[in-house]
């Protein structure tokens, strides 16, 4: 079996995606298959170990930092925010998800933010998708913007210097809010400045030097939570509609070279941290997703993005 036909061949959210992007179907069979994902396979189970007041709760870490991580994982899936499902999902999270770090945003509902850039930007996609009010993130976000045109949640420790880990989850944050609202000239020229940031670093890359800035760049994992790599810095430029040029040649060629004889890519380095249950290293729902193993995820990205760069050479 192709590549191609083992993601069709796949879970829901797997497959609408793979449609939508790698093939020429039509958009009334794509939203069809769309539409599985509230109700069959990884999406309906996911949805299925919220507690009574719809959070997520493995114990450790908070649950409101599980149910975080469950609804980007939703929203990766593709849950059609309009759905029944989603709107219950999301108005039990925002009415009972609270900050349980110390500090002055202890007791804060999530959808309110809190302190470290990388986190907003993640609560930010997440609001932005579902349609809750997360304006007040946005307005922060575009304040902390850094000269280099990164964010760095080390900055208010006194770092000058963006970071590829917060800079990556604050763009895909205010991409997702664009995309929402309807966008505007603030957010653009953030975003613009932000790509460049990745763009003039070959995406990976230190400017100063031109060394490699962290071997974990090159491996690609999903879920990526906080985390940096290269096919989600490429991923983030298709999903913009950024135009490839020279500079994203080497991790383009990263990502050709880590296709394996089946035309599959392996999940690498998966971080323990942003699973729904750390404990199993696994998101303990059946999505069998294991490190070394090809994983539909890694496939699926690694495709579009080979076929993005491709279009537009």
């Amino acid at each position: 079996m192709n590549a191609l036909d083992w993601l069709l061949d796949a879970d829901p959210a797997i497959r609408w995606q793979a449609m939508r992007d790698l093939t020429d179907a039509p958009a009334d069979q794509v939203a069809a298959e769309r539409a599985r994902v509230a109700t069959e396979g990884w999406g309906a189970r996911l949805l299925a170990l919220r507690r009574e007041d719809g959070l997520w709760d493995t114990g450790t870490p908070a649950p409101e930092w599980i149910s975080l991580l469950a609804l980007l994982l939703l929203r990766d899936m593709g849950l059609d925010a309009s759905s029944e499902e989603a709107r219950t999902a999301i108005g039990l999270v925002r009415n009972n998800a609270t900050w349980h770090s110390r500090g002055p945003w202890h007791g804060t509902p999530l959808f309110a933010g809190e302190v470290e850039p990388c986190i907003n930007g993640r609560v930010l996609m997440v609001g932005s998708y579902f349609g809750v009010d997360v304006t007040g993130i946005v307005e922060g976000l575009l304040g902390e913007q850094m000269a280099d045109g990164g964010w760095n949640c080390e900055q208010e420790n006194g770092s000058t210097r963006g970071s590829f880990h917060t800079t990556i989850n604050v763009l895909e944050g205010l991409l997702e809010h664009a995309r929402a609202s309807g966008g505007s000239a603030e957010v653009t020229a953030a975003l613009e400045r932000g790509q460049e940031y990745l763009l003039e670093r070959r995406m990976l890359r230190r400017l100063s030097s031109g060394e490699l800035i962290d071997p974990a760049f090159t491996l690609f994992s999903f879920p990526t939570g906080w985390h940096y790599d290269a096919l989600r810095g490429l991923d983030y430029l298709r999903a913009a509609g950024v135009t490839p040029d020279a500079r994203v040649a080497e991790a383009i060629d990263l990502v050709r070279s880590n296709r394996d004889a089946d035309g599959r890519w392996p999940l690498e380095n998966p971080h323990e941290s942003e699973m729904v249950n750390a404990r199993t290293r696994d998101l303990d729902f059946g999505m069998d997703e294991r490190e070394g193993r090809p994983s539909h995820w890694n496939t699926l990205r690694a495709m579009r993005v080979l076929d993005w760069y491709g279009r537009a050479r």
